[in-house]
């Protein structure tokens, strides 16, 4: 009885043995056939550049179909045509170098001012008004807030009196236009050179410009311009300004009701209240 259980286990042993000899014997066997397929493989793609773009081509196929549908979403495609940003990398030195100092200065990102920038540069060469004079008005007059607006009216960055001026944007498809950017500072330098051409001489055509022409003071307002625009100067011909600028709040978004009309024989309050010079 003893002799055949031990010749069973025997057996069983022997047995697996075999198959373990034999399972080895083919992985090791398969595995040596893998790596001599790839080895082919490599060699036949080293040979052949068509073999493998064609393969190159098939695998991002194969990845492609597989890749996660994206998310549906609202937004447009063509948001970037309207968008007034650019990188400020991209402007001339001097100009970047204002960008960068304003956007410090009045903590508005540098990407929307360099469109500004570059715009008031383009305007200055046209008109002949320095471009660092336009964008210290815009300073004074909003903070760069495009969309700011006084208790009597008046809107955008260089608020520019919508009202009295409504003509000015009809080429541009009406008063709402006031609160683009680029068409508000375009009409405000029209303003601007009316008010200069009238009153004959820059300080003059500032106090204008303010509402402030048949006044005693114009609230320190020319000054206050005058100022920026020396500093914008020095920096961009690459000095320091001499006098380091005061931080500035961001300030929320005015919201008022529409400005009342002023009262009979009552003197206007406040910018760009020149009517369109004759």
């Amino acid at each position: 009885m003893n002799k055949a259980f031990d010749a069973t286990a025997r057996g069983l042993r022997t047995f697996v043995s075999d198959v373990a000899d034999g399972f080895f014997e083919i992985t090791h066997n398969g595995f040596a056939l893998v790596g001599l397929a790839i080895v082919f493989a490599a060699l036949a793609l080293v040979a052949r550049p068509d073999l493998r773009k064609t393969g190159e081509e098939q695998l991002m196929g194969w990845l492609q179909s597989r890749k996660p549908a994206p998310e549906a979403t609202d937004l447009e495609p063509t948001a970037i045509e309207r968008t007034t940003a650019a990188s400020p990398s991209e402007l001339p030195k001097q100009q970047a170098a204002v960008a960068y100092w304003l956007s410090k200065k009045y903590r508005v990102a540098a990407e929307p001012l360099s469109v500004l920038v570059a715009e008031a540069y383009g305007i200055g060469k046209r008109t002949k008004i320095d471009p660092t004079l336009i964008l210290a008005i815009m300073a004074v007059e909003s903070s760069f807030n495009p969309f700011a607006q006084s208790q009597v009216g008046a809107q955008g960055l260089m608020q520019v009196m919508t009202r009295v001026h409504g003509d000015k944007y009809e080429s541009a498809g009406g008063t709402l236009t006031a609160f683009d950017p680029v068409t508000n500072m375009r009409v405000g330098v029209k303003v601007l050179q009316e008010c200069i051409a009238r009153a004959g001489s820059l300080e003059g055509g500032l106090r204008y410009y303010v509402g402030a022409a048949n006044l005693e003071d114009d609230g320190g307002y020319a000054s206050k311009v005058m100022a920026e625009h020396e500093r914008l100067l020095q920096v961009a011909n690459g000095r320091a300004p001499s006098v380091l600028p005061p931080a500035v709040r961001s300030q929320p978004i005015p919201v008022v009701a529409p400005a009342k009309q002023p009262e009979e024989g009552a003197e206007p309050a406040k910018v760009a209240l020149l009517s369109a010079v004759s």
